[in-house]
């Protein structure tokens, strides 16, 4: 067995752990400030439907002309500016997703190519306080696969929305919170608690 391999795979491996918490704390930030534009999105969506079950010419407000064009264009364009914003937010969550795939990939690469100077027992064997080698992977790419799986969805959905499709946006803050998968994530927080000993022992 290579002590040299062990100890650069080592230092791979708090990298990544470290990676992955800042962008653990980056995404849950970012999904947080989705929420509000989702509800805000639904709330539009309301109002565009309400004025269209309106029959302004029956109300004291038909003495102003285009009045529900007006109405209408202005909640428009106010639904696609919340729709721009989460775009944003999207593109944010794949630089997260990316960085994280990125760190993963280049932790497993260096594994495979150091694989034959670690023998199973270096690879497989853990303490009180450190994990093995082999723990640490996998809860490595477990990460990694919950970051591409939650923006896929998550994407897909947002693919989905249309300013002119009033029952897909009514109905886009439960389909957003219906994705969360708070499992997945205690399973990434667990994970960092269990390396926290050898993040700092390196």
């Amino acid at each position: 067995m290579s002590k040299s391999a062990l100890l650069t795979l080592h230092q791979a491996l708090r990298r990544s752990f470290q990676c992955l918490e800042n962008k653990q704390k980056e995404w849950k930030s970012a999904l947080s400030e989705c929420t509000p534009l989702m509800g805000s999105l639904g709330n539009l969506a309301e109002q565009l439907r309400a004025l269209s079950n309106v029959q302004i010419s029956n109300t004291p407000l038909r003495d102003f002309p285009d009045l529900e064009e007006k109405l209408r264009f202005k909640l428009l364009h106010a639904a696609d500016t919340v729709l721009g914003k989460l775009n944003e937010k999207m593109t944010f969550l794949q630089s997260v997703r990316d960085a994280v795939s990125n760190q993963v990939a280049g932790v497993i690469q260096l594994y495979e190519q150091n694989k034959d100077s670690l023998d199973l027992l270096t690879v497989i064997e853990r303490s009180a306080t450190i994990p093995s080698v082999a723990d640490m992977l996998e809860w490595l790419q477990d990460a990694d696969r919950h970051y591409r799986q939650q923006f896929l969805r998550r994407k897909t959905l947002m693919q989905t929305l249309r300013g002119d499709d009033l029952s897909l946006l009514e109905s886009a803050p439960k389909r957003w919170k219906s994705l969360e998968t708070a499992g997945a994530d205690d399973h990434i927080t667990d994970a960092l608690c269990k390396v926290s000993f050898f993040m700092v022992s390196g």
